[in-house]
């Protein structure tokens, strides 16, 4: 059986965001939010791709946790600590260099091929300074006890932690700078750029459809501030989680039935969730989304990692909620 949603559960189990109770049901969403989210997120990543430039070594750079780095030279033995960012190496044509990845690292196919190093919340240190990597990838989760080990050990560890969509287009082309990459990044860029703007232009205008996004059974979502969020935002949804009062919250049967949504995106599908399923729990007859047959499957590696990938994962949500503008 497939992981569930590796990068978002990590999230869960790290910084304990379960509940002791209910949050109050989100507001139903209305139009402006996020039409006006759609616009705010088209603004800064609609730029054509800037020319390709060469990095110079010794590097300094500014990584996602706000550290200066300094790379000394072209890393050469990279270790990833998330599937995203293998992702970004492998898209970066990388792979001769990855010598360890996290065990959640199943894309492309042959990173599976590559020593593990652990799991993503709970990497093997030892395991790690064996591969004697030069460079190390991280990412937030990391910074408070992983990252510390890394630096007493020695070793020169960078932390990628894009926020948004947006913020992978900036991952990408920080990886590139420190791996000399810049590139293999541009055309990257251009391809991920290309399909943002046909989302974007698709929906534009559009009135925003009313999602619920499933971690879980239980009803965990993806709240504000978070990725997820973002994504179904830019794909012209409206969360109905985005009022809740903590990025990850688990809802109530009855808020969630109030608030109505239009579609209903399962990424808890390993649990063996179906649509079916979903249909059949006792009161949700009358949501909008199960009455209209509304209910989709979703690859939860596509919206819950934020990697070069993440514009498939926009690509379908936009497609799930305005079947009629993006085909």
């Amino acid at each position: 059986m497939r992981l569930v949603a590796p990068f978002i559960l990590a999230i869960f189990v790290v910084l304990s965001v379960a509940c002791s109770s209910t949050p109050a049901a989100p507001p139903r969403p209305t139009a402006a939010p996020a039409s006006s989210r759609v616009a705010q997120a088209a603004s800064p990543t609609t730029a054509p791709a800037a020319a390709a430039a060469t990095s110079t070594f010794p590097l300094t750079i500014k990584d996602g946790a706000g550290r200066d780095v300094t790379i000394s030279k072209p890393p050469q033995r990279i270790i990833s600590l998330s599937s995203s960012n293998t992702e970004i190496l492998f898209a970066l044509g990388l792979e001769s260099r990855v010598v360890g990845v996290d065990q959640y690292s199943n894309y492309p196919p042959s990173a599976k091929s590559k020593p593990a190093v652990g799991g993503f919340a709970d990497p093997d240190l030892e395991k790690i300074v064996a591969l004697e990597p030069d460079l190390v990838l991280g990412t937030s989760i990391h910074v408070k006890s992983i990252l510390p080990e890394l630096e007493r050990r020695g070793l020169t560890t960078v932390i990628i932690d894009p926020k948004n969509v947006s913020g992978v287009l900036d991952s990408v082309r920080l990886v590139a700078k420190i791996t000399g990459q810049q590139k293999e990044a541009s055309a990257v860029i251009s391809g991920m750029q290309a399909k943002i703007d046909s989302v974007q232009s698709a929906v534009k205008g559009a009135k925003p459809v009313r999602v619920f996004f499933e971690i879980s059974p239980d009803l965990y979502t993806a709240g504000p501030g978070t990725f997820v969020n973002d994504v179904l935002q830019m794909a012209g949804g409206a969360n109905v989680a985005a009022g809740a009062g903590t990025d990850w919250p688990q809802l109530s049967q009855e808020s969630l039935i109030l608030a109505d949504p239009d579609v209903i995106l399962l990424a808890d599908q390993p649990a063996d969730v179906t649509p079916e399923m979903v249909a059949a729990r006792p009161g949700w007859g009358e949501v909008s989304a199960v009455k209209n047959k509304r209910i989709l499957v979703i690859n939860d590696d596509l919206t819950s990692r934020p990697g070069p990938r993440v514009v498939d994962g926009l690509e379908f949500v936009a497609k799930a909620l305005h079947p009629d503008r993006v085909k």
